[in-house]
């Protein structure tokens, strides 16, 4: 089993939609008419020559009954139907041809007969099941992509790109979690990491979600936007405490790149992001780094923001601990810094993809935990934009960041 990593600026642009997903499941699988044919021909051939030569103390042509069994597993009604056709026709004349009582032509027919039709409708069960199951899927990816949207996500500021993966194979989202909200303040990211996993947590990574796809637009500065993100997870843990759930925490590193160029974030307890740039990938050091969401009641210290270094041309690099605390099978961990250097010069998207790859190579295809990242890059116009602005106002623009 692969790392499976699930390269969303690709995989989830050419995903289907929850219709189309329902209806390509609904479709029962199937063998070519040819294949599956002459394949019949071939058994029935084999079969009745082995009767022939076992002669009487031994018949091999009742055992015919079970291939109507075998197709309905992975045919269509209608080639079971054939199937169950062919081998009655087959069974029926052998049994007539080789003679012998009464009854026991007539029970060999009736039990030929029998188990063709329980085996046509044994295909029918099996089709009217996946039905139901299909529809189900295609609602819970339909709720789930409600959840977190398709990357790359552009907006007038920056392009993020990203590459996410849920532990649960059969789901689309975990624990971990990431939006980007074009807001009139700048553009607002959030990468995330739930505590714990399943279900529960995903509950609580959609709190925080709609929360702050709501605060991003309406708070003007990046501490309402978090204590807003504060206020949602205490209210989740209450209505947790309330069903006998476990409370949860979330670390999450905000974002918000303003158009002036400028990088600002609020760290909850998050992972450091990297910065690629200039032939070099490096941690950002972040010295203001809280308490995670769900816990601000644990800290005497308001919540505070400061000012990244963002290069036109570099890349962000956000991520959440399912990669950092990858493993290799002699148990080490995965040692992203010393990897990111090789792929400094690369684009987002063939970034994700070295990342991709060499963390499945280093893992073994072992997957513990989810796994977000986030390449963000600023847009062009940006870029162009800040070279004009710089130092204008840089001072009162942090002092009003701080909350101060």
């Amino acid at each position: 089993m692969t790392i499976g990593l699930q390269h969303l600026s690709t995989t989830r642009e050419a995903a289907l939609t929850g219709t189309e997903a329902g209806e390509a499941a609904v479709r029962a699988p199937r063998v070519g008419n040819p294949a599956l044919f002459g394949g019949l021909a071939l058994l029935t051939a084999v079969i009745v020559l082995l009767d022939l030569w076992s002669g009487d103390e031994l018949r091999i042509v009742p055992l015919l009954v079970v291939v109507p069994a075998l197709v309905s597993v992975f045919g269509t009604i209608r080639q079971t139907v054939g199937v169950a056709s062919w081998i009655m026709v087959v069974a029926v004349t052998s049994r007539l041809v080789t003679g012998g009582t009464f009854w026991d032509i007539t029970s060999s027919v009736v039990f030929t007969v029998l188990a063709s039709f329980l085996g046509v409708g044994a295909c029918a069960l099996r089709i009217h099941h996946a039905t139901e199951i299909a529809r189900l899927r295609s609602a819970a990816v339909a709720l789930q992509r409600q959840i977190l949207r398709p990357l790359p996500i552009v907006t007038d500021q920056v392009v993020a790109h990203g590459t996410y993966a849920p532990i649960e194979e059969d789901r689309l989202v975990g624990g971990d979690i990431y939006e980007v909200v074009s807001s009139p303040y700048g553009t607002r990211v959030i990468i995330g990491d739930v505590q714990g996993k399943g279900l529960a947590a995903i509950g609580a990574g959609f709190a925080v979600l709609g929360a702050f796809r709501e605060a991003a637009i309406r708070e003007p500065s990046l501490t309402g936007v978090v204590d807003a993100l504060e206020d949602a997870v205490a209210r989740h843990n209450a209505f947790s405490a309330q069903t006998g759930e476990t409370e949860r925490f979330v670390t999450a590193l905000v974002l918000d790149f303003a158009g002036d160029g400028r990088v600002r974030a609020v760290n909850c307890g998050h992972l450091p992001p990297r910065l690629l740039h200039d032939h070099v990938a490096s941690p950002v050091p972040l010295r203001r780094t809280s308490v995670p969401l769900g816990l601000a009641e644990l800290s005497s210290e308001a919540r505070a923001g400061e000012e990244l270094d963002f290069p036109a041309g570099a890349t962000l690099l956000t991520f959440t601990d399912g990669v950092t605390e990858a493993r290799d099978t002699a148990g080490a961990f995965y040692p992203l810094d010393s990897r990111l250097g090789r792929w400094a010069d690369l684009g987002p998207r063939e970034l994700l993809d070295a990342l991709h790859s060499d963390l499945s190579e280093f893992s073994g295809g072992v997957r513990r935990d989810d796994i977000a990242v986030l390449a963000v890059r600023r847009t062009p116009s940006t870029a162009s934009r800040r070279p004009a602005q710089e130092g204008h106002g840089a001072r009162r623009a942090a002092e009003a960041f701080s909350g101060r």
